[in-house]
């Protein structure tokens, strides 16, 4: 396994170096790199030259941010987002094949999870490299701490489904792991849809649920409430067009 220090500011690599596919988190919000993230993190950013990116944009905006001085031009992104077809994944490890390292960054928070970079990971773990998730801020996480839920069991939904029934046969199944199992269910929802949301779960759920909104987490406007369904229905609030992650248990 690779094996490296941080001594001024230089990543020196043991002798058993063996290129490394780097799960690289990123900030959530506008926070400054530095304060979410260690400094190996930002170390490697500086250091590493290949990146598997979900976007090109935020991702040299996040490298600039991380070090003002990293010469973005130097560097090669490949792009694996919703889009990309799995067959184009192997192709992106070639620096691996090479003996250099890649860096595998999100649109925000820990890149693998809910995002199109388990796929990278994936390929990297058939093929034989070295694969090291990095520390970093999640919003799964971060907010079940936050709620005060059930952190034994718990289950990420993503977004939930648009099509009505679909989504109600959704929230219904929910509910039954929330009341049966005692599992706690975390998800999210486009940003401008947040106030829509949090109505439906009052209108159409049992009024005795609880739910946790998490806005802007790690960032100056954040957020963290919890009511039942009750309350949020007679409650007056605003999310609308923050990143936010909500939470449901009874």
């Amino acid at each position: 396994m690779r094996k490296f220090a941080i001594v001024n500011h230089e990543i020196i690599t043991g002798t058993e170096r063996r290129p490394t596919l780097y799960l690289l988190p990123v900030p959530m919000s506008d926070a400054a790199p530095a304060s979410v993230m260690p400094v190996q993190n930002i170390e490697i950013a500086r250091h590493t030259k290949h990146f598997i990116v979900e976007n090109i944009r935020s991702a040299r905006r996040f490298l600039k941010r991380c070090d003002p001085s990293i010469d973005i031009a130097t560097l090669t992104f490949s792009v694996l987002d919703e889009h990309t077809d799995p067959a184009d994944v192997d192709a992106m490890l070639q620096p691996l094949a090479d003996g250099e390292d890649i860096a595998v960054v999100s649109e925000a928070g820990c890149p693998a999870v809910a995002d199109p970079g388990a796929l990278a990971v994936d390929a990297a773990l058939r093929k034989g490299y070295a694969v090291e998730p990095l520390i970093g801020p999640s919003s799964i996480l971060l907010s079940l701490m936050a709620s005060g839920f059930n952190g034994q069991k718990f289950a990420f939904e993503g977004y939930l489904p648009h099509e009505a029934s679909a989504r109600q046969r959704r929230l219904s199944e929910m509910t039954r792991r929330i009341e049966r199992e005692g599992q706690t269910q975390i998800f999210i929802e486009t940003p401008y849809r947040n106030n829509k949301l949090i109505a439906e779960l009052a209108r159409t759920l049992p009024s005795r649920l609880q739910l946790c909104v998490c806005a802007d987490l790690t960032g100056p406007a954040q957020r963290i409430e919890r009511h039942t369904l009750a309350e949020w229905g007679r409650a007056k609030y605003n999310f609308d067009k923050i990143p936010t992650i909500f939470l449901l248990y009874k």
